[in-house]
Order: C-alpha cells, then structure tokens, then sequence
C-alpha cells in the first residue's frame, strides 16, 4: 500500500499538505517524532489512542507542507527534532521568504557584506569558543521576541547550531535587526527640504517591532542616524557603484529630451555621492518641438541642414523654480567628468532610467510644493 502512495498525482499531495497545515494550525495535528514509524500493513494496538505523526507522511506530502509555513512556522517546527530541523532549515525553502520581503531592499553589495560577516564571524568563534552555543540559544539570541514562544523541555538534548552560512540565518540575522546591511535611502533625514528627490547610500537596520528601518549614513558630512524609515523608501543600489566613487556613465551617447536620469552629486570633495532625480531638456536654440527638436545636432558651416550630434547636454530639475541655480546644469555627453564647484556642488557621473517602475517611484516623490 505504502508503494501505490507513490503513484497519487502532485494535485492529491498538495491538495492534502493544505488540508494538513490548516489542521495543524487548529491544533489537530501531532508534530512529535516517532521513536517507531507505523507501518502501512499493519494496524495499531490501540487506534483511539494511536496519533498521526508528521514524520509518517510520505515526502512530497510533508514538503509541499513545509512550503507552505511561514518563517516563523519554519523555525518553530525546526525545534521539533533533528529531521524536521534539518529540513526547515534547507535553503531552498527559505529562498522565497528572503525573496518576497527582503529581494527589493537586498542586492549584491548587501551579499558581499553577509559573506564578510560570516567571515568575520568564524574568526571571532575561533577566538573565543566559551560562549554559550545549541539550536535554540542560536535562534531565539536573534529572533523577534514575538515569534519566539516555544519552551524548551529541561530534558531535551542538546542540539547544533544554526547553520551559520544557510540562507535561514541569513533571514533571522535581518529579521532581528542585528546585521546592519547596505542599501540606498530615498528623501533622507525624514525628507529634508535639501534631500528632496534623491538616494543615498546608507547601512539599515530593521525593527520587527515597527516595521521600518534605522539608517546611520556616511560618516563624511553630517553625522546622523535616522529613524521610522518605510519600506518605500528604500532600494537595493541601482548600480554597484561605491559612494565616493565617480560612476562611469554608459549611457552619454543615447541620452535625449525627456528622457529620465539620475545623477552623481556632491556637496563637496569630501562628502559621499547622492542620486539626484532629473529629466534631459532642451537646448535654448531648440524650439521644444517634439517633432522637430534640434538638440541633437549641431550648426555646421555650409551645410544647409543641422547634421553632426551635438556634445552639449542639458540636464533639468523641474523640483527647483525656474531661476533657481538648481533647475539646470549642463554636461558634455563627449567628454564628461566630474564638473562644478565649492558653491553649487560636483555633478558626477549619470545612469539613465529604463524601467517605468523606477520612473513611477521617482515621481511618487514629488514635494508639493516647488523647492527653493
């Protein structure tokens, strides 16, 4: 019998791995370890007394269970017994959880500092092997308090660790709000008239508590911390690009009016690079007219037609009124470098904005009111 189980279609298994979580979770259901499994073939001593355990479902059932936990079902069940722990820790469950709550905040440069602290981590355990160490102590020293209420028997085993480098901890270690991760911070210090439309780098931290972020920003310029951040507010780094660095712009030679930007910009040498929101404009000799624009080329002598493509390019914030020594400044798409000085800032390099979605989040930025 237990071999026909085999040949049931996905459809049934996954049909009955729901009919299983919501029994579970009305308290139908037994997760205990069976010190003897029961057999198929044979009937119990007792049936009134006898229970179902977990582990006497067949695979596909039990994993298409599984699936379908949240994290923190994952982690209480992981405390149930070694065979249930090692498969709720499995990357392979945990990858869809890290990927619908954390994918939009967590990029590559986020990944490289987890695999830095994992690094650094291992050398400090070297050096100090004292502390205390066991499944449970690894998980609840760092999980939200409000996710944590199993109780460990006096008479339980002891039991490994967390894995340290499993995708799981990696999670919880976010989760917690203990790894300090880098990510980009639209609008900072709580939308300061000086910040508006622009994204800077930051390290975050999460508050489960709250839901939203702190960020401790670069320590060149103003030292700060901010706090009550949202989670629309941020963004994994559009670019691997570190702030004090000059971006390289691949993008000089396709930029035209009404395209979307974002540029590198600086109070001065010494302070990290922004991304500032702007739009290509026109030139003053171009009409405006769409359809007949002419800011793409040039006057040449004795031709009667505008014919070569012209360096000049001219780059608009429409947040600023017009007057405003914000509104516009001007690059050449040829030759472009980092141009400016002490009192109107260092422009850098310029990415252009392919994805509506990016567009969409910019405009959704917008202040009010125009910006002085």
């Amino acid at each position: 019998m237990k071999s026909d189980w085999r040949l049931l279609s996905p459809w049934f298994w996954r049909e009955l791995s729901s009919f299983l979580v919501s029994w579970f979770q009305k308290g139908g259901l037994v997760i205990r370890p069976l010190k003897q499994k029961m057999s198929f073939g044979s009937k119990p001593a007792n049936t009134e007394k006898e229970k179902i355990s977990l582990l006497d479902l067949p695979d596909l059932t039990l994993e298409c269970i599984l699936e379908k936990l949240s994290p923190a079902g994952l982690c209480n069940m992981a405390g149930v017994c070694s065979s249930l722990r090692d498969r709720c820790t499995s990357d392979h469950l945990w990858e869809k959880h890290m990927k619908q709550k954390w994918g939009r905040v967590i990029g590559d440069v986020a990944k490289r500092e987890w695999q830095w602290h994992l690094v650094s981590r291992q050398r400090s355990s070297l050096m100090n092997n004292k502390k205390q160490t066991g499944f449970f102590w690894s998980l609840y020293s760092c999980w939200p308090f409000s996710w944590s209420e199993r109780k460990t028997e006096s008479n339980t085993e002891p039991r490994s660790s967390l894995p340290v480098d499993s995708i799981m901890a990696w999670y919880v270690s976010l989760e917690s709000g203990k790894f300090w991760f880098p990510a980009q911070v639209y609008n900072r210090e709580n939308g300061h008239v000086g910040f508006m439309l622009s994204c800077y780098d930051a390290q975050l931290s999460y508050d489960s508590r709250t839901d939203t972020f702190r960020a401790r920003y670069s320590p060149h310029g103003r030292r700060m911390v901010e706090e009550n951040i949202s989670w629309e507010r941020l963004r994994a780094p559009a670019v691997d690009t570190p702030s004090h660095v000059l971006h390289n712009s691949d993008c000089l030679h396709d930029l035209k009016p009404g395209d979307h930007i974002e540029i590198q910009w600086r109070r001065n040498k010494e302070f990290p690079y922004g991304w500032w929101y702007g739009v290509v404009g026109h030139l003053e000799s171009c009409g405006r007219n769409e359809h007949h624009c002419l800011c793409l080329y040039k006057a040449v002598k004795n031709l009667t037609k505008m014919s070569l493509p012209t360096d000049t390019v001219v780059l608009e914030f429409n947040q600023y009124p017009t007057g405003s020594r914000w509104r516009q400044t001007m690059i050449n798409r040829k030759d472009h470098r980092e141009v400016g000085n002490e009192a109107d800032g260092f422009y850098g390099g310029i990415r252009k904005i392919y994805k509506e979605e990016e567009i969409s989040m910019w405009k959704s930025l917008w202040p009010r009111h125009a910006l002085e």
